[in-house]
């Protein structure tokens, strides 16, 4: 049998048409099956379920902007939250594209090996099918209000977003704004992912593929604001927080004055990222320290927090990881990419070029490349330490294999890398966290490993917009010569000192445990589908029965923060745990 798969995916690969057909036949079978069932679950109490829709139709205002229908992580913890804040007196409608758009988040260059096909028309032969019809079922199953984006574009809208698409000089775009909302930046993102690289100017076809973008843009923001005219909702929910669409409906709501929820899945299983205002890539830079400079501290949290941390190495306890069987031999390593870790070694950790391309003020370099470029010229002239350039491996294995890899950038810049400098590319199995461990100092960009690394008491030298900056923990840059003068001090004399460490073991437990907030009730899956509503009753959403969702529905209708309190439940399962070892043996 898996000579026969073998034998068929060949045929495939050699035929684009025929494997193209064949992933929207599978596509269309995971839009039927991935979708949560609410017809099913609500069907033994839909009474019940009908008198709570009643009692929720003067409350609170909230629009679930989940656009994508077919985006089944969206669709499904998004109907989830739906449901809970109907059940906690929410008002809840939502807002689904409904063909409207010539470019989505859902189209990526894997779906058109032939880009001139989707230039010529966009998703609308194939990622549109079913979309929209999939994702109004999963909503209108529960008795909300689905209100479609062709409802709020009029004939000037499209005739204007048209014209601005095909006259804006495409140099300009990227800095494209409408009625002061940044349309192009987000435009420019959503064309970066479409083509998962960071750059655009090899694409033939990178052109018309922007403007489709831009043009989506344009018609998201028209359609977005005629319906905030409309409906004065309070909140606004949606996932990402940033490409097409998502950017631009965050854009409009901030100006309407709506308030803005994101929201991202997080590593640990069943466990989920929430923001206030716009975007955790940004928000979590800017969280005020009280938040968790003030959290009760001791050493069973420690513990914890250290054991996870552990985990972090395999993935176990994660339900996005790039390791299965790191390789953690430091000779074995060493023998491997050449480098000899009795002399000094400074580690350098990549993001993926494409992904989340923002414009991060505090960043040291206008992206993350010439970040890199110019960190190996420096190091060409300090012979007396090594640098060890980690590519991210999820280049490979993350959601969209990226085409533009930093190991072919670095060597198209460097044919012959000066000796001190040493790369493990994306594939490789050597694992992160051993060789970062033994270097004198790391250096980052965005990657959320630092954190990790402060909290082993590894100095991390900051240079673009990762999370950790801000927080008293790592060296921060601002520029490139602040950059340059923080490498002037290497190797550094000594380790972190141990209030330091301290200090980034508790930010690490902050962000780990209270950032990311469990659902027990959405089951990781396997495959395409990432997980699924687990539910009997709708009454696992109702207050009290998950103590995650009270704290996510309590900061989007009550503008609370998204902290989950784990050092209570910490306490709680140790004291509870203690009494049991305390009870008399029966």
């Amino acid at each position: 049998m898996t000579r026969i798969r073998q034998l068929l995916r060949e045929q495939l690969r050699r035929f684009p048409a025929l494997e193209r057909r064949a992933r929207l036949l599978a596509r269309a079978r995971r839009l039927a099956t991935g979708q949560p069932d609410w017809a099913g679950i609500l069907e033994p109490e839909r009474e019940a379920w009908e008198r709570a829709l009643a009692a929720a139709k003067g409350g609170h205002k909230v629009l679930v902007a989940t656009s994508v229908g077919s985006h089944i992580a969206g669709t499904s913890l998004e109907s989830a939250l739906a449901a809970a804040l109907t059940l906690r007196g929410a008002s809840v409608e939502v807002l689904l594209c409904d063909t409207a758009l010539p470019a989505c988040l859902a189209a990526d260059v894997t779906w058109y090996p032939d880009r001139r096909q989707f230039v010529r028309h966009g998703p609308s032969r194939d990622l549109c099918h079913g979309c929209f019809d999939s994702g109004a079922k999963v909503f209108r199953d529960l008795g909300l209000r689905v209100r479609r984006y062709s409802e709020y574009l009029s004939a000037e809208d499209r005739e204007l977003a048209a014209r601005l698409a095909g006259e804006v000089p495409v140099a300009e775009i990227s800095h494209h704004t409408l009625g002061g909302l940044a349309v192009g930046e987000h435009a420019m993102a959503g064309a970066l992912r479409f083509y998962a690289r960071a750059t655009l100017d090899t694409e033939p076809e990178a052109e018309a593929v922007l403007r489709r973008y831009f043009h989506a843009a344009l018609l998201t923001t028209l359609a977005t604001r005629a319906l905030l005219r409309q409906v004065q909702y309070e909140v606004a929910v949606f996932h990402h927080g940033i490409y097409v669409p998502q950017g631009l409906i965050g854009e409009c709501c901030r100006e309407a004055g709506v308030r803005v929820v994101n929201w991202n899945p997080a590593y640990r299983k069943q466990c989920f990222i929430f923001s206030h205002g716009e975007t955790y890539h940004h928000t979590l830079m800017t969280e005020p320290t009280e938040s968790w400079e003030s959290m009760p501290w001791s050493s069973r949290l420690e513990a914890g927090l250290l054991k996870y941390l552990e985990s972090r190495w395999s993935g176990t306890q994660d339900w996005i990881w790039f390791h299965d069987r790191p390789t953690e031999d430091l000779q074995r390593i060493g023998r491997e990419i050449g480098v000899d870790f009795t002399r000094p070694c400074v580690g350098l950790l990549t993001n993926v070029m494409w992904d989340a391309q923002l414009h991060y003020p505090a960043n040291a370099f206008p992206n993350m490349l010439e970040w890199v470029l110019s960190t190996i010229e420096w190091f060409a002239r300090r012979p007396e330490l090594q640098l060890i350039i980690r590519a991210h491996p999820a280049e490979l294995r993350g959601s969209l294999v990226s085409r533009q890899p930093i190991v072919a950038e670095i060597q198209r810049r460097f044919p012959s890398l000066p000796g001190n400098v040493f790369v493990i590319g994306p594939e490789s199995q050597v694992s992160t966290y051993a060789v970062m461990s033994r270097c004198n100092a790391v250096l980052i960009y965005g990657t959320k490993t630092g954190v990790e690394l402060a909290s082993i008491g590894v100095p991390v030298i900051v240079a673009g917009e990762a999370w950790i900056r801000n927080k008293g923990l790592t060296m921060d840059a601002a520029s490139a010569a602040g950059y340059f003068s923080l490498l002037d001090r290497l190797p550094l004399p000594a380790a972190m000192p141990e209030p330091q460490v301290q200090r980034a073991r508790r930010y690490a437990y902050h962000f780990f445990f209270r950032r990311m907030i469990p659902l027990e009730f959405m089951e990781p899956m396997k495959a395409d589908v990432p997980y699924r509503v687990s539910l009997r009753s709708f009454r696992e959403l109702e207050r009290g029965a998950s103590r995650g969702l009270d704290v996510i529905c309590d900061g989007i209708l009550e503008d609370r923060p998204f902290i989950f309190p784990a050092e209570q439940e910490a306490s709680t399962e140790a004291d509870s745990a203690a009494a049991l070892v305390s009870m008399p043996a029966r």
